[in-house]
């Protein structure tokens, strides 16, 4: 369970209040997501912590993570933020991983469509941004 609704939720037991947990970072839309997706995962062998050994990948993705992250855009970003926010470690990796494929394979231009994001390079900028990074492009 997230750190931060955990200690919410400790914090209220031990006053004996009722009151509702605020998450102001979390719509209650994104919230039932972020529900579905723990109930689903509830059962889930905890991840080894070791993350300096542990290899990046992103072709990793089960399906039914798959499916449930066939989301907008709009939606896949407050999944990621809210997954963040709440730090809930095995969503914020599947949504984050769900983006990089989003990514991956394509050029800037086609991200910048992908993403709607506006292109304030000029022609110059952009050409020696190219040349800086050619080591990175494929042959």
């Amino acid at each position: 369970v997230s750190y931060c609704v955990g200690k919410a939720v400790v914090s209220t037991q031990s006053t004996g209040d009722d009151d509702p947990v605020p998450l102001p970072n979390v719509s209650a839309m994104i919230l039932k997501k972020v529900i579905t997706w723990c109930k689903h995962h509830k059962d889930d062998p905890p991840k080894p912590e070791d993350e300096e050994n542990m290899e990046k990948r992103t072709d990793d993705i089960d399906s039914w993570d798959q499916d449930f992250l066939k989301v907008d855009q709009g939606t896949l970003f407050e999944l990621i933020l809210a997954a963040n926010y709440l730090d809930i470690k095995g969503l914020l990796d599947v949504t984050c991983k769900t983006v990089a494929n989003m990514i991956k394979g394509k050029k800037a231009e086609e991200i910048r469509k992908t993403f709607n994001i506006k292109n304030d390079f000029t022609p110059e900028e952009e050409e020696q941004i190219r040349k800086e990074n050619e080591w990175c492009e494929d042959p």
